[in-house]
C-alpha cells in the first residue's frame, strides 16, 4: 500500500503514470535483488 500512495503522490493518478511508476519501483526490487528481506550491513 505505501509504495502505491508514494507511486500516486510522485506521478499522479492517471493509470498510465501509476503503470509507469509501478514499472520504475519493479526495476528497483530487481536491482536490489528481488529480496524482500536484505540482510543487514553495516
Amino acid at each position: 500500500m505505501k509504495i502505491s500512495q508514494d507511486i500516486r503522490r510522485r506521478h499522479g493518478d492517471s493509470q498510465g503514470e501509476i503503470e509507469e511508476g509501478m514499472a520504475q519501483k519493479s526495476k528497483e526490487f530487481a536491482a536490489a535483488g528481488n529480496r524482500v528481506y536484505l540482510p543487514i550491513t553495516d
